[in-house]
């Protein structure tokens, strides 16, 4: 009867199948725009964590370089200033990341917690040592022949890189091992030979 109705009204089964064609069409396009727009979202909060990380990370790099640049500062008031103000922005800095990671990384703000503490204790240590130490004078005083050791730092870096590859997920890179630093402590690399700038 309704059939008989429709068909009476001019309504064919080609229209409905035009309306139903239209209407999955529409219905299709949404579902593809949403799930767009939230994979975009992922992809540029997961881009948005990895440079908060990295910047966090070079604040720590920052500061463990900071002995040797007190050991080779230069003999003058400006200079011992200009240091000191350099060490009072880096600790700005770690404050400001430390605070950063426990809003938007919560799962990684103990572990970086843990690396700047480490941070703090043996370069903080080295730092002391650096000042104490007589000014140099001559452009081959400058090559040190002696590396701080960082063996807790690189400790506590592959542990916060870890918590921060599992916090990004990304599933490939999860495993991959932890790169060392510049600076890092490498046993397996066969010391520099006589005249060799180790640092």
């Amino acid at each position: 009867m309704v059939y008989a109705q429709a068909a009476q009204s001019g309504w064919t089964a080609a229209q409905t199948a035009i309306v139903i064609v239209a209407v999955i069409a529409i219905l299709g396009g949404i579902i593809s725009a949403s799930v767009t727009y939230t994979l975009n979202q992922r992809a540029a909060r997961r881009e948005r964590q990895a440079k908060a990380f990295a910047e966090a990370l070079n604040a720590v790099e920052d500061y463990a370089e900071m002995p040797y640049r007190v050991r080779r500062r230069r003999d003058a008031p400006e200079a011992r200033y200009d240091l000191t103000d350099e060490v009072s922005k880096i600790q700005s800095r770690l404050a400001y990341h430390q605070a950063l990671l426990q809003i938007e990384a919560p799962e990684v703000a103990a572990s970086y917690a843990t690396l700047v503490r480490a941070t703090k204790i043996q370069a903080g240590g080295q730092m002391r040592q650096a000042w104490q130490q007589p000014v140099l004078t001559t452009d081959a005083d400058m090559n040190l022949q002696v590396r701080y050791p960082r063996d807790q730092i690189d400790a506590a870096r592959g542990t916060c890189i870890a918590t921060m590859r599992a916090a990004l997920r990304r599933h490939r890179t999860r495993h991959a091992p932890t790169l060392p630093t510049a600076n890092s402590d490498q046993p397996e690399i066969p010391p520099p030979t006589a005249g060799d700038d180790q640092r």
